[in-house]
């Protein structure tokens, strides 16, 4: 997992957090997107979703275990 890098635009910086949200207007309770945060922008992107009510959990990504056998749903 060393190539896994943060979501943020622009940022190239390792991924220390996985942030898991769904956008219950388009997706199933179940389902899980994610992004992932270094620890520069974790809070940032926490509250962009977190405002819109898409924030469901945030991981650390060492710890991350995705609900779906495929592994990340970006």
């Amino acid at each position: 997992m060393s190539d896994v890098v943060c979501s943020a635009k622009g940022c190239r910086a390792a991924a220390v957090w996985v942030l898991a949200w769904n956008n219950p207007k388009i997706h199933t309770p179940e389902r899980r997107k994610t992004w992932l945060a270094c620890e520069e922008h974790r809070e940032h992107l926490s509250q962009f979703l977190g405002v819109r009510g898409f924030l469901k959990d945030v991981v650390l990504l060492r710890d991350w275990e995705s609900p779906e056998s495929s592994g990340q749903d970006g």
